[in-house]
């Protein structure tokens, strides 16, 4: 019958009642800002009974002694007063991803990000719709949430201009943005925030350590074409054969929402001819053996182009967002270019606002030196136990996975996770690049099952606007198989990219 809901299998009920139960625990947890806040005051009590306690470890490199200080102490309050505004404004990641989404904002909100992505799925043929909607939704990620506003239902638009089920369309574009949210062919504002994070973590044993945002892209790049591929072949392998089309007729197509309009194919055409044309000229200069864009040695690799990534990014995404909006109208006098500017700085306001909060615990975290005393004992003691890397490197993906049904949010997840593992693995040889993108693979995955995402409720609106009587268990029985094969694939090929020695990244060996 078409429209009939689908009655989950016992152990899916029984997943459902567990993520039910995660939902309670996670919602008595207070927002992240307030979170950071608790946390500091936790650390404080913690470092003053660490302190007492004279908890200490040897620094391997040195043979120094490293003891927790207390921040309850007089030095220790001087330090927390006098450094509030310092930690924030020397924020790893605070100042390039200003710059960054500034160069966004224009391409955002002049409406090239938007038309590109509907550019992307449009008169895709049936066969290829599924692929080509999950790669998309990987391309999307440099519109961070916008792209969950724009690609949903637009997915389900696509599946039935194709004669497929609109439900599929939705999940396939929410499994390919949520579950994948840290993969992407393309460098994007999550790249900036977690690799300063972990600049800021790395700095505990190695001040002048930096991370570039390109630190993980060719491993970014390959996961997501792989997990593309993963998707496409467990919907058309598995869903596709269990979910009905069509569930409720009285739900039109939108076929306005399929075509472009001939400002918009201009509008694309000399964004491409722009970015095009700047990166041509930006080849050409680097070029010269005797290049200011390279590194004193000629090396690209440890040179301004890559250090600089943010504006190198901010104006390739300037110059094409103001070349679609002049064409398109959203651009009509010079002082429209920064207007966009502004716009899309206000809706990055929350993401600052918790960086105030995260960078005072850093800063607290870093000074008390618990990270270190912990990260020393920590890796003596995987030391002692001869645990092998890969096995380090999945009982880190598992507690993160888990931590991720509940802490959904990126960036306040690493900076939770990061001080700690970051540092006890650098101890064991293994750089800050290679812990970032066991992250990434653990912080992507279950964000597609975990009811504390508003995305996943939001995805199950559409859902219910084709199918009405669908509920959570209807969208978790599709999305867990997806999730659970994508972090078996993933890590699988992280373990094949670690053995196989790949960089990750350009100057950035994976051991």
């Amino acid at each position: 019958m078409r429209g009939a809901a689908q009655t989950p299998p016992r152990s899916t009920r029984a997943l459902i009642r567990v993520l039910a139960g995660i939902e309670r625990a996670g919602n008595v947890l207070p927002h992240p800002f307030w979170l950071f806040g608790i946390l500091s005051a936790v650390l404080a009590v913690l470092s003053w009974g660490l302190h007492a306690l004279g908890a200490t470890a040897i620094n391997p490199s040195d043979g120094g002694t490293v003891a927790v200080r207390d921040l309850i102490s007089a030095d220790g309050i001087r330090t927390a007063v006098s450094g509030v505004v310092e930690n924030f404004v020397t924020f790893p990641p605070l100042g390039t991803a200003l710059v960054t989404m500034i160069g966004v904002a224009v391409a955002d909100k002049a409406g090239l990000l938007t038309t590109m992505l509907r550019a992307a799925v449009i008169r895709v043929p049936r066969r290829w719709v599924t692929f080509a909607l999950a790669f998309t939704g990987m391309i999307a990620h440099v519109a961070s949430d916008a792209a969950y506003i724009v690609l949903i239902p637009l997915g389900a638009i696509v599946f039935r201009a194709v004669g497929r089920s609109p439900v599929l369309g939705i999940v396939v574009a929410l499994v390919a943005i949520s579950a994948g949210t840290d993969a992407s062919p393309l460098i994007t504002p999550t790249d900036v925030i977690l690799s300063g994070l972990n600049t800021a973590a790395a700095g505990t044993l190695d001040p002048a350590y930096v991370v570039s945002p390109v630190a993980n892209y060719f491993f970014s790049a390959v996961s997501s074409v792989v997990l593309s591929a993963v998707i496409t072949l467990v919907v058309e392998g598995f869903l596709a054969k269990r979910v009905e089309a069509g569930a409720d007729d009285e739900v039109e197509l939108d076929e306005s929402a399929l075509e472009l309009t001939p400002d918009q194919r201009r509008g694309l055409r000399n964004a491409g001819i722009a970015a095009l044309g700047y990166l041509a000229v930006l080849v050409l200069v680097t070029i010269p053996g005797g290049s200011p864009l390279r590194g004193e040695d000629g090396s690209l690799l440890d040179s301004p182009l890559l250090s600089g990534i943010a504006i190198v990014l901010a104006l390739l995404f300037t110059i094409a967002g103001a070349a679609y909006g002049i064409a398109v109208g959203a651009i009509r006098r010079s002082r429209d270019l920064p207007d966009l500017m502004t716009q899309g700085l206000r809706d990055i306001a929350p993401i600052l606002v918790l960086f105030f909060a995260v960078s005072q615990f850093l800063a607290f975290f870093k000074w008390t030196r618990i990270g270190e005393v912990t990260a020393i004992h920590g890796a003596a003691l995987l030391k002692s136990l001869g645990a092998h890397s890969l096995l380090i490197f999945l009982g880190i993906l598992v507690l993160v996975s888990l931590i991720n049904l509940v802490v959904t949010s990126g960036s306040a997840q690493w900076a939770l996770v990061a001080p700690v593992f970051v540092p006890m693995l650098m101890l064991l040889d293994i750089p800050p690049e290679t812990t970032q993108a066991l992250y990434r693979i653990a912080d992507s995955c279950t964000n597609v099952i975990t009811p504390m995402s508003p995305y996943f409720v939001m995805a199950l609106g559409f859902i219910q606007r084709y199918r009405r009587d669908a509920g959570i268990g209807t969208l978790a029985a599709m999305t867990i198989p997806l999730a659970l094969t994508m972090l078996l694939v993933w890590t699988l090929l992280f373990f094949a990219w670690w053995a196989l020695g790949i960089p990750l990244g350009p100057g950035a060996p994976v051991r």
